[in-house]
């Protein structure tokens, strides 16, 4: 009765954390990985699953959810011919075995270690968000060689360690190499396949050794997984009509502001914990 009590309760919780995940994937064209891990993570805590491996659970299940999201993602951009291939091609070995090298690290840390990683990097993200400007460029040219020999694996290693696809590292990448906002976009969703696929497939061999939640494989809880998506499903349209709607550059800063005050609180749970 007790398990049966947990698991309606787990469903209520998720179930909200999907819906809002998929109206901020909607209106920011982020990921839902930024804003379900930390989501997760107090969930789960909330529930009683307070253990080592915490993070990598809520990393490895929000990934898992990320391989669905991002390959609807990539057809829907794809039949618009706004995937650039040869830029995904280029960059796939190297995104690839990042993500393999990130779900190994991942798989070796504890919670606390990834707490600070995630708060580290989601305060980058988010300040980015806040204060970026779309004219930024770093480059005319997609970069090739040894540039693009180091920063596809770590752009791959990296989002696995947050537990995210290939939008808040890709895109912002893509556009400094003056790749058009759209397109960037649109090949960032094959981004999220290649690191998501190689690191789930991982993470369901991975053994903790806390409790964890019911329908477990590995590190990916499966109840999160399909409430998740079935709610992004039916609440990103809705995210996406609010974008059109509106002026996004002040939701974005908004945006920005409020994942840097998660990531901060982040970064105090684990430094306090």
């Amino acid at each position: 009765m007790t398990d049966m009590v947990l698991l309606l309760q787990m469903l209520a919780v998720l179930a909200v954390i999907g819906g809002c995940a998929g109206v901020l994937a909607g209106v920011f064209g982020v990921g839902g990985g930024i804003v379900l891990v930390p989501a997760f993570f107090y969930a789960f805590q909330t529930l009683g699953y307070d253990g080592p491996e915490l993070m990598q659970m809520c990393l490895a299940t929000s990934l898992a959810t990320i391989v669905v999201t991002s390959f609807r993602s990539l057809s829907s951009h794809n039949k618009k011919g706004a995937v650039d291939w040869g830029i995904l091609r280029g960059w796939a070995p190297g995104i690839v075995l990042g993500a393999v090298a990130g779900m190994m690290v991942v798989a070796g840390l504890r919670s606390v270690t990834l707490q600070l990683i995630f708060g580290a990097l989601a305060l980058t993200v988010g300040l980015y968000l806040a204060f970026g400007r779309a004219e930024w460029r770093v480059s005319e040219a997609m970069p090739k060689g040894v540039l693009r020999a180091i920063l596809s694996p770590l752009l791959g290693f990296l989002s696995v360690l947050m537990g995210i696809g290939g939008g808040s590292f890709g895109v912002p990448v893509m556009t400094l190499f003056n790749t058009p906002i759209h397109r960037a976009v649109a090949t960032a969703a094959g981004f999220g396949v290649l690191i998501a696929v190689p690191a789930v497939i991982g993470f369901m061999f991975v053994k903790p050794t806390m409790h964890m939640p019911p329908l477990t494989i590995g590190a990916v809880n499966l109840v999160a997984f399909g409430i998740v998506i079935a709610m992004t499903l039916i609440t990103t349209p809705y995210g996406v009509r609010l974008a059109h709607k509106t002026d996004a550059r002040p939701l974005k800063r908004a945006f920005g502001l409020f994942l840097t005050l998660v990531a901060l609180n982040m970064l105090r749970k684990a430094w306090m914990g």
